[in-house]
């Protein structure tokens, strides 16, 4: 939903009436993700997309309906092989959609107006929809902040409130977007356990890209084009500047190793290390593969790779920590250019982030769109 947050906003301001449905799960081959949305205002006017056209219609006509009785609703889509032409994804998937009206008197309007607001951008927070539980609570909307204060509830008692709060702040800390079950002590508060699904928004994942080489570039752009805040490091201030790095988020003159014991890194930090020399691999990967990020790769020859490695065990890096290092970087794709190589790269850390193989997948029989796995924040 947080990618139509400049219409909504302005739907808002202009005291239109809508209803917004939001996939909040996912199954098998999807077109879209948790979080996608459509909204529909009084007038008919429709914005957004929940699954690139195959459902759009009868999602539609929900959110006709919700305007009407003012009553959210939950449906089910996937596809049907008695019936090919019945409403359904044709890939061969399912979604689960929530249908929630925004009336003038909506309680969740002042709480969808605040969310909009802290949340477009970027900004840290989560909003969190009730998808099930006891009857009156679905499509009940909380604003979780990172310090776990809150906005709106459930409409039922305040300790169920504070719950679900810090069930949702659980998946807002881990950066995560998907659902929770509000509980255990939800139990004494309401008949049921109510279900949340979580819709987290936290800054952009980090890139650090040590080595400012024309690789380095072509991996900035990569990286600014999914969605990561990126930075150059290198030691050489001749090298490091912001002419040749243009499109970085920042460019660090320092020595790679200091600057990432000082810097800020998360579970979904990557690390590029494109140097390929000892003085400023061994200290940077002893550094880097005791941190809990995302990826950690560098670029070199495998006689570099092999050398490497003897430096860092001789450094005192464990065999654990050496089995995390994806070195020589990136998939083989026959890169040759530094734009080859960058998409490359790139390649590699989308499997590693979504426990991708990287074969292709006329070779492979498993699902395209994995299940199981909570869906990245937005940004």
């Amino acid at each position: 939903m947080l990618d139509l947050a400049d219409d909504l906003r302005r739907w808002l301001a202009e005291q239109r009436e809508f209803a917004v449905a939001t996939v909040v799960s996912v199954g098998g081959s999807a077109p879209r993700g948790p979080g996608a949305a459509l909204a529909v205002d009084r007038d008919g006017t429709a914005i957004g997309s929940v699954s690139g056209g195959c459902v759009e219609g009868a999602v539609y006509d929900l959110c006709v309906e919700a305007l009407a009785d003012g009553r959210a609703r939950t449906e089910r889509f996937g596809y049907s092989d008695e019936d090919a032409f019945a409403v359904g994804l044709t890939c061969g998937g399912t979604i689960e959609v929530l249908v929630t009206p925004v009336g003038a008197g909506s309680p969740v309007r002042p709480v969808l107006e605040s969310a909009l607001t802290d949340l477009s951008g970027g900004g840290p927070g989560a909003l969190a929809w009730v998808t099930d539980g006891p009857a009156g609570l679905l499509g009940r909307a909380l604003l979780v902040r990172p310090d776990g204060t809150y906005e709106g509830g459930l409409g039922g008692a305040a300790e169920l409130d504070r719950a679900a709060a810090a069930a949702a702040r659980g998946l807002l800390d881990a950066g995560r977007t998907g659902t929770v079950t509000v509980g255990p002590g939800a139990d004494a508060y309401c008949a049921g356990r109510p279900v949340l699904f979580v819709q987290s928004s936290v800054p952009p994942p980090r890139m650090i890209v040590f080595g400012a080489i024309d690789f380095a570039a072509a991996l900035v752009r990569v990286g600014k084009f999914l969605g990561h805040h990126v930075t150059v490091c290198d030691a050489r201030p001749v090298f490091a500047t912001r002419a040749r790095f243009p499109e970085a988020d920042e460019v660090v003159v320092d020595w790679p190793h200091r600057y990432l014991r000082t810097t800020r890194t998360d579970a979904r930090t990557v690390l590029c290390v494109l140097t390929h020399d000892a003085k400023f691999d061994v200290p940077l990967l002893e550094a880097a593969l005791g941190l809990p990020v995302a990826y950690v790769g560098a670029m070199g020859s495998r006689r570099t790779h092999t050398d490497r490695l003897r430096r860092l065990r001789e450094a005192g890096v464990g065999e654990r920590a050496l089995s995390r290092l994806r070195s020589p970087i990136g998939l083989d794709l026959g890169a040759r250019t530094p734009e080859e190589t960058a998409l490359s790269i790139a390649a590699e850390i989308v499997a590693a982030r979504h426990g991708g193989t990287g074969a292709p997948l006329t070779t492979t029989t498993a699902p395209i769109h994995r299940e199981g796995r909570a869906a990245p924040a937005a940004a």
